[in-house]
C-alpha cells in the first residue's frame, strides 16, 4: 500500500476536506468479516487480520470543482463503520455504514453512490488535543456511539500498518441489480499523529451485522486533507482506473 496515491483523480466530479480525523480499528476473523461483504469483494488483511475501522471525522466543504462549496449540507460531522477489500487486486474501502446529521446529504449519498448513509444527531469537536464525537442515530434504524480520543505528537514516518489503515484510493458500494461500483479517490498524504483512546461505548458494529471488537483498538489522528471524489463506474476491475 502506497502512502501516495498512485493515480490522481484526472476528472473529480466532487471535491472536499476530510478534517479533524481519528482512526480506531480493531482486528477481525477475517472469515467474519467476508461473510458480510458482497459477492466479488474479498477482505484485505494485515497481519493475518481483517480490520475493521471506527471512524470519526468532519466533512468540509463539499463540492464541485472550481466552484464554491455547498452553504450548509456541504460541512457536517461523520462516523463511519468500515473495512478493507480488494477486488483483482484492487483495494479500497467497504462502508458497512456511515452515519451524519444531514438528512439532505444522506439521501443523496445514498442514490448516487449507493452508500449506506444513516441520519441523525452527531458531532465531532476538537478542544486543545482532545477530539469529542458523538452519534444517535434516528434512521433507517437506531443505534449510537461516543468517542474521545487524546492526540499525541505528529508521525513522520508512519509504519506498515498505519499506511495500510489510511491510504486508501477508492470506494466500493452496491450497483444496480447487484454489480459492485467503484470511486476513485485522490489526495495528499495523509499527516497522521500518534493517539489514544480516552473512552469509546458504540453499537454501530451490531447494528452492522458486526460481533463486538475484542481488545484495545489501533489509534491515529490525522488534522485532515483536501479530496478530489471521481466518478461512481461500473466496469471490469481492470479497467477501474
Amino acid at each position: 500500500m502506497s502512502p501516495v496515491c498512485p493515480a490522481p483523480v484526472k476528472r473529480a466530479v466532487m471535491v472536499q476536506q476530510w478534517q479533524e480525523l481519528a482512526y480506531l480499528h480493531w482486528r477481525y476473523d477475517p472469515a467474519v468479516v467476508q461473510a458480510l461483504l458482497p459477492p466479488g469483494l474479498e477482505v484485505d488483511t494485515f497481519d493475518g487480520s481483517a480490520w475493521v475501522g471506527l471512524i470519526p471525522f468532519s466533512m468540509r466543504n463539499i463540492g464541485l470543482p472550481k466552484l464554491p462549496a455547498v452553504p450548509y449540507f456541504g460541512s457536517f460531522p461523520e462516523v463511519n463503520v468500515r473495512t478493507y477489500v480488494k477486488r483483482n487486486g484492487i483495494p479500497g474501502v467497504w462502508f458497512f455504514s456511515l452515519d451524519v446529521n444531514r438528512l439532505l446529504p444522506a439521501v443523496v449519498a445514498r442514490t448516487t453512490y449507493l452508500l449506506p448513509y444513516c441520519w441523525g444527531s452527531a458531532s465531532n469537536t476538537l478542544t486543545g488535543n482532545t477530539l469529542t464525537t458523538s452519534v444517535n442515530r434516528r434512521w433507517p434504524s437506531k443505534a449510537h456511539a461516543r468517542i474521545e480520543v487524546k492526540i499525541g505528537e505528529r508521525i513522520e514516518q508512519p509504519d506498515a500498518l498505519s499506511v495500510f489503515l489510511s491510504a486508501r484510493w477508492g470506494l466500493y458500494s452496491r450497483g444496480p441489480l447487484g454489480r459492485l461500483v467503484y470511486a476513485p479517490v485522490d489526495h495528499e498524504p495523509w499527516p497522521l499523529h500518534k493517539a489514544e483512546v480516552v473512552h469509546v461505548e458504540s453499537d454501530l458494529f451490531e447494528a452492522a451485522g458486526l460481533p463486538l471488537p475484542q481488545g484495545e483498538p489501533h489509534v491515529l489522528y490525522s488534522p485532515g486533507v483536501h479530496v478530489r471524489i471521481g466518478a461512481p463506474r461500473i466496469k471490469k476491475p481492470s479497467s477501474f482506473r
